[in-house]
C-alpha cells in the first residue's frame, strides 16, 4: 500500500512510438489506442477493460451530478487531453477530470485540448498499469497544477489521494472521499466509485 507522506523520484515511460507537438496530437487518430504526448513523445494505451469503463462511469455520473446540482464547472470523462507543458509538449487524458466554473468562464470550452491541468483528475487503474508509471502521472498532475488527484484502484478497492507530493492518503471502503476543497461539498463514501 503507498504510504502516506511518501515521496516518489523520477520514473521512465515506455518507448514513445514517435516525437510530435500537442496541435499533431490533436488531428493523430490510432484508433483503437488512446494517445497521450509525454514530452513531445507519442505514447499509445490499449483500450480498457469492463471493470474500468464501468467504475469510470459511475465516478464520473456521481461527481458530474453534483457538479451540475451546484453549478460548479465541468466534468470531464474519457479521452479529453489536458495540455499541460510545453516545448515539448505534454498533453495527458485522465479518466474523468474536473474544471471550476471560474476558469471555464475564463477560458471557455475549447474546440482542441484544454489548455492546461484540471482541478481534479481521477485516475483508475488497469490491471495492466504498472504502479510506477500510475504514481509518475498523478505527480505530473499535481506539478502541472492540479489541486488534487485521485487514484483509484478497483481491484484493491482503494483511492489514493494527493494533494502534494507529500500529503497522500489512501483510503478505502470504509472512508469518505472528502473532495470539498476542490469541488464544494462533494464528499462521496469511497464504496460508491466501484462495481
Amino acid at each position: 500500500m503507498w504510504a502516506s507522506g511518501a515521496t516518489v523520484g523520477p520514473v521512465t515511460f515506455e518507448a514513445p512510438l514517435r516525437e510530435m507537438t500537442a496541435q499533431e496530437l490533436l488531428l493523430y487518430r490510432n484508433e483503437p489506442y488512446r494517445q497521450e504526448l509525454i514530452d513531445g513523445r507519442l505514447h499509445e494505451m490499449e483500450p480498457t477493460g469492463a471493470e474500468h469503463g464501468v467504475v469510470s462511469k459511475r465516478i464520473c455520473v456521481l461527481l458530474d451530478g453534483h457538479v451540475q446540482a451546484h453549478g460548479l464547472g465541468e466534468t470531464f470523462v474519457g479521452d479529453v487531453g489536458f495540455h499541460i507543458a510545453s516545448g515539448p509538449d505534454t498533453v495527458r487524458a485522465p479518466d474523468v477530470a474536473f474544471v471550476s466554473r471560474e476558469r471555464m468562464e475564463a477560458i471557455g470550452l475549447p474546440t482542441g485540448f484544454w489548455p492546461g491541468p484540471p482541478d481534479l483528475a481521477i485516475e483508475v487503474v488497469s490491471p495492466s498499469d504498472r504502479h510506477s508509471e500510475v504514481v509518475a502521472k498523478a505527480l505530473q498532475w499535481l506539478d502541472a497544477g492540479a489541486l488534487v488527484v485521485v487514484i483509484v484502484e478497483p481491484r484493491r478497492r482503494i483511492v489514493t489521494v494527493y494533494r502534494s507530493r507529500t500529503d497522500i492518503r489512501v483510503l478505502d471502503t470504509g472512508d469518505t472521499l472528502d473532495l470539498d476543497d476542490v469541488v464544494r461539498g462533494f464528499a462521496p463514501h469511497v464504496a460508491k466509485l466501484f462495481a
